[in-house]
């Protein structure tokens, strides 16, 4: 390869996006799997809530922990995300007793909050410049083409051959990374961050917080929050479930809904980064804000055309998902950002979690209640931002 590719692969952004790239694959595969191992495992359904939620709940527990050791070991958490991901791969197809597919789908949690919180604290460390919410969608675009890329995998695979074996050739690219170790380590040599990043002359800069900053912060993590409420519970649990109880959906249909969502996803993904940094993050995630709450109501209480409606309403919502962390790095002192990071992960995470376990643990009537609750949440937060802009 050479040209703009080749350098692009070369920074530490597109080693970065190579990472995230490859190991959301068997993410994206998942879910549209989700029936079949619920089916062939004969699971109740509250067995099924908690294993789409015991992902979330592993990214949830791990977030801080991650976020300590990152700011210390940033080149070494990213070095071990693929192995980790790699071994809970090997326990969910082991097809073992339900609790074995439990500890996998923990493992899988750990391993994505080991790449995604090693990541963005590395880009969040260089966001400087008018580009800065481009370099954060840029990262969230790999990991979105890899889901999508998983879900289309999944979806040409014969349901003849299994999920195990659907599972397994879906999350193949996660070896990829392990080609790349070397270079990575490389790139982000295990060094404290807040020492290979600042120069002493900026710390006394760095280190002060812009007034009024908790009250930024802390709305920035209620808007993390619905977010992930709302595709989580969406996209790991309503689709597969109610797609395939309401609406008789095969893995092809679901894989090609929770695929058109993805791909919406990335259209808008990088313009609605280079609109945030003309235009303002606040204002463009209160757009977002209130397309999420449409996205949620429609497809908790809808028949299939609102159904289908909501999730693309969901998908283009996730175009403004990193928003969020870019004001709270306006707002953070550089020397606590890593582990920011981690605590805004821990509600972020802690929401992915909750999503699919409420919806299975509610059952049909619940979820759509559980659904518009998000909606209305969503919609409520985007007139807050919309009103009153936060940069």
């Amino acid at each position: 390869m050479r040209g703009p590719g080749r350098s692009f692969l070369r920074t530490r952004v597109g080693l970065l996006s190579v990472l995230l790239f490859c190991n959301t694959f068997g993410l994206g595969g998942f879910n549209p799997l989700l029936p079949e191992i619920a089916r062939t495992q004969g699971m109740a359904n509250w067995q099924i809530g908690l294993l789409a939620s015991a992902f979330g709940f592993a990214r949830m527990a791990a977030a801080m922990p991650t976020g300590a050791f990152v700011g210390r070991r940033l080149g070494t958490a990213l070095a071990a995300a693929p192995l980790v991901l790699i071994s809970g791969l090997l326990l969910l197809v082991s097809g073992g007793p339900f609790w074995v597919l439990v500890a996998g789908r923990l493992l899988l949690g750990g391993a994505h909050t080991l790449a995604m919180v090693g990541g963005l604290s590395a880009i969040l460390i260089d966001e400087r410049g008018r580009n800065a919410s481009v370099r954060l969608n840029v990262f969230e675009f790999a990991g979105m083409l890899g889901i999508l890329g998983g879900l289309g995998t999944v979806a040409l695979i014969p349901a003849a051959w299994g999920w195990k074996l659907s599972l397994l050739i879906g999350s193949a690219p996660v070896v990829i990374p392990l080609l790349l170790t070397r270079a990575m380590r490389r790139a982000f040599p295990s060094a404290p961050i807040f020492e290979r990043a600042v120069a002493p002359a900026e710390r006394s800069i760095t280190a002060r917080q812009r007034p009024g900053s908790k009250s930024v912060i802390a709305l920035m993590f209620g808007v993390g929050i619905i977010f992930a409420l709302g595709w989580s519970g969406v996209s790991q649990f309503v689709v597969p479930i109610r797609g395939a109880r309401d609406f008789g959906l095969s893995r092809t249909g679901i894989s090609w809904l929770l695929a058109a969502a993805q791909s919406l996803d990335l259209l808008v993904l990088l313009p609605v980064g280079r609109l945030a940094d003309r235009v303002g993050r606040g204002l463009v995630l209160g757009m977002v804000a209130v397309i999420l709450g449409f996205g949620a109501i429609g497809v908790g209480l809808g028949s299939f055309v609102w159904f289908a409606f909501g999730c693309i309403c969901l998908g283009l919502a996730l175009a403004g998902w990193m928003l969020p962390l870019g004001v709270i790095r306006e707002h953070t002192p550089l020397a606590r950002l890593a582990w920011t990071t981690g605590v805004y992960r821990v509600g972020v995470d802690g929401a992915s979690f909750l999503g699919p376990f409420i919806c299975g643990f509610l059952g049909p009537l619940g979820e759509s209640v559980f659904l518009t609750a998000i909606g209305a949440t969503g919609l409520a937060l985007g007139a807050r931002l919309l009103w009153r802009p936060t940069r």
